[in-house]
């Protein structure tokens, strides 16, 4: 977006969370396309509805890639193919809970908020349950005894038989979680290896599917100067998919369904217009997820692209985009809106993660969160209202980042998401500093805003277009 405002300056968006468009791998996906439709044998069943599961050369060539990356077995029946990360928790939604059985749906918080609206189009409004996280990741004290207490209360109500049949390949959970383990969106934090095995182990005394949108996994870089390496598996840890792979089944588990699954995407590597995505969990999760009735009707979601990812894929091309190209840029962009936070903004009072795990020089992502300090009294829903008016400036304030209904447990009156992925280099410097000018401003002089809180609702709206 190109237009001014009053301010007249040129509009920067922070808030966006998409990828530059410099970063985009048009010409190897064209390259991709035109080889996997050149012949007519192979383009005819690429062209046709695919597997329930998904094309099968890209379920392979991904069962291999994730297996050497996560140093785990090879096994493509792990593998389910689907429209992207969003669309699949929507799957997962419709196959695997029930409003009358799944009791909550538990969300780390401060939470990307767009999946607050996927719950509750699946009937779960009034049941997202926020769940505060501390520098290791979500805080499993209050997780497990929030879980207990809502069964006590549970105790005392009427129970309602479950509305769905989920038949022999699914079966229904009694609670969700909902986390992005790996720089998380907004956070930019990376869960602990002990507080993802004790996820695990929570989960499966309380029948809970533990949903992990892993989509940041693969876009990681250390921050130390003197190391340059980038996308390396020796930066991730291991999924939690994984680590419950390696604890063989629960014997509350007779059917094998599991209680971790990795939602991935190819948005963030390859570009969102691809609508790809896959599923990693158990074979026995695997069928169920194919089995979704949608699925069933139009056949394996994003079949071409699937083919082109696949091809992509088989040829090193992708894995070789990531880390020459994708890796990169986002590192050096979050090295220098780090260097500008520091010069402009952690004065008045503000303070950003340096890295995304605990005891290791490591950042990933998309996103940097501003926290402010005790005594800071700026509503960061005001700053960015004043941000559009005054800078032609978008940031993400705080508030969006509560978890829908459940906003009093874990607010954000005072934080700030900002996003480095998407606008021009010079442009996110020259934003960061707009954003501290305005900070300096309005803790200089409070008095000047205070119309701006009564009117503050009108002109949220406003910022819905730049999401």
């Amino acid at each position: 977006m190109t237009s001014q405002l009053s301010s007249g300056k040129n509009h920067i968006n922070l808030m966006r969370g998409w990828p530059s468009p410099d970063v985009l791998p048009a010409a190897m996906l064209s390259g991709a396309c035109q080889r996997i439709l050149n012949n007519r044998e192979n383009s005819t069943a690429i062209l046709q509805y695919g597997p329930n599961t998904g094309h099968p050369t890209l379920k392979n060539e991904l069962a291999k890639w994730l297996g050497e990356h996560y140093n785990v077995q090879t096994d493509p029946s792990r593998i389910c193919v689907t429209g992207g990360a969003s669309q699949s928790l929507a799957c997962i939604l419709q196959s695997f809970t029930d409003p009358n059985y799944t009791k909550a749906i538990w969300v780390i918080a401060p939470c990307y908020y767009l999946a607050c609206g996927i719950f509750e189009d699946s009937g779960f409004a009034g049941k997202l349950r926020a769940v505060p996280e501390d520098d290791e990741g979500i805080d499993l004290t209050v997780l497990q005894d929030n879980i207990r207490k809502l069964q006590q209360d549970e105790q005392q109500k009427p129970q309602l038989k479950p509305a769905k049949l989920p038949g022999p390949t699914r079966k229904l959970y009694r609670h969700v979680v909902y986390i992005v383990p790996t720089c998380a969106n907004p956070s930019g934090k990376t869960m602990s290896l002990r507080r993802r095995e004790g996820l695990v182990r929570l989960a499966r005394r309380h029948n809970a599917l533990v949903v992990c949108d892993d989509v940041y996994d693969f876009l990681q870089w250390s921050i130390d100067p003197k190391d340059q390496r980038g996308n390396g598996s020796d930066l991730r840890l291991p999924r939690l998919c994984d680590i419950e792979r390696s604890m063989g089944f629960s014997d509350q588990d007779p059917g094998k369904f599991g209680y971790a699954i990795s939602n991935g995407s190819f948005s963030k590597i390859a570009g969102p217009g691809v609508r790809t995505g896959w599923v990693e969990a158990s074979s026995k999760f695997v069928i169920g997820l194919g089995d979704t009735s949608s699925t069933l009707s139009g056949g394996a979601p994003s079949q071409l692209c699937a083919a082109i990812l696949g091809e992509t894929l088989r040829t090193g091309e992708l894995q070789r985009h990531i880390a020459c190209t994708v890796c990169p840029s986002l590192r050096k962009r979050h090295k220098l809106a780090m260097t500008a936070i520091h010069q402009c903004i952690t004065p008045l009072g503000y303070c950003a993660r340096e890295t995304s795990l605990v005891g290791a020089q490591i950042y990933g992502g998309y996103f940097i969160w501003l926290s402010p300090r005790e005594g800071v009294p700026l509503s960061s829903k005001l700053v960015a209202d004043v941000a559009v008016k005054e800078e032609n400036l978008a940031i993400g304030y705080g508030c969006m980042f509560e978890v829908r209904g459940d906003e009093g447990s874990a607010p954000f009156d005072g934080d700030i998401r900002i996003c480095f992925a998407w606008e021009a280099e010079d442009a996110l410097i020259q934003g960061i500093h707009r954003l501290g000018s305005l900070l300096k401003r309005m803790l200089e002089n409070p008095a000047q805003y205070t119309d701006w809180k009564s009117k503050a609702d009108e002109r949220s709206s406003f910022l819905e277009c730049y999401k």
